[in-house]
């Protein structure tokens, strides 16, 4: 028998961890902040009091410490590949903003519903996959006039469907996923990559080249950019796509959907309308020989 094989390497874990280094001496927090208030905003719509410490899975650093402000008490873990949680101790887990670097995103979640109490909420917030829409497109069609051919600058994100399905695999009740999107605009290229270097989230790609981006390069990125995604003003917009994930921890006290055939009155009814039968399908016909 073979081998389990692992999940294939997304992410150079070194040079994350460099590039989140150098980001905490000039970080960049205003992403962050509006997420963290957004999803405390959530919280209040939950009819649920949270008696535990909160886990919060998150970048180090500044960034981890704005999470520990607005949620006193709180344990703060790295997201590194193996989590050091203990199962069964939280009732509120949120992964904030780094799901995306995980090589195994199931994985990071099914650790994270193991740390839950039964009845637990695990949420999630991280870049959906129109997040820089404008800034890949560019760079795809620079290096591909230049060059003729691509290569990794920025990192794959997944849609609103697939992160929904990982909330199912991974065993939580009622998951939802629901998305928001802002366009932030800039005057200066330059003003956008200070604020992806100053948030950690420079190209740490594994299959990324290892070389300085050329001049050429980035000058006819910058061309394209301001010829197709610019604003009246000539300001370049950039789409920042946020993905919200929520799962709870399966108890029995949840509720739980009804059995197909089970309802106790006819839709028609409580809509107070008639019910139309389907007319009955014929059969298909048979295909004539010879088609």
């Amino acid at each position: 028998m073979s081998a389990m094989q692992s999940p294939p390497q997304l992410t150079d874990r070194p040079a994350l961890t460099r590039q989140r280094r150098r980001a905490a001496q000039r970080p960049a927090l205003f992403l962050h902040d509006s997420i963290r208030d957004e999803l405390k905003e959530r919280l209040t719509e939950v009819n649920r009091r949270f008696t535990a410490p909160a886990l919060v899975l998150g970048q180090p650093g500044p960034w981890g410490d704005l999470w520990a402000e607005a949620f006193p008490g709180a344990r703060i873990v790295a997201d590194a590949p193996m989590l050091e949680l203990e199962p069964g101790a939280h009732d509120l887990v949120i992964h904030a903003l780094c799901l995306h670097w995980a090589d195994d995103p199931l994985g990071q979640i099914i650790q994270c519903c193991r740390a839950l109490q039964p009845d637990g909420l695990f949420m999630a917030a991280l870049p959906g996959g129109r997040s820089l829409q404008e800034l890949r497109a560019v760079l795809a069609q620079a290096e591909a006039d230049l060059y003729g051919a691509l290569s990794p600058r920025v990192l794959p994100m997944t849609d609103i469907r697939d992160a929904g399905a990982l909330l199912q695999r991974a065993g939580l009740a009622l998951p939802v996923a629901d998305t928001s999107a802002q366009r932030i605009l800039y005057a200066d290229p330059r003003r956008l990559v200070a604020d992806l270097r100053g948030m950690g989230e420079g190209n740490a790609l594994a299959a990324r080249r290892r070389q300085p981006m050329p001049r050429a390069l980035w000058d006819r990125a910058m061309q394209l950019y301001a010829a197709t995604h610019a604003d009246a003003e000539g300001r370049l917009i950039a789409t920042a796509e946020i993905l919200f994930l929520t799962g709870w921890a399966p108890a029995d006290t949840q509720q739980k959907p009804l059995r197909p055939g089970s309802a106790a009155a006819r839709l028609a009814e409580a809509l107070g309308t008639r019910e139309t039968p389907l007319e009955p399908v014929s059969p298909p016909r048979p295909r004539p020989d010879g088609d």
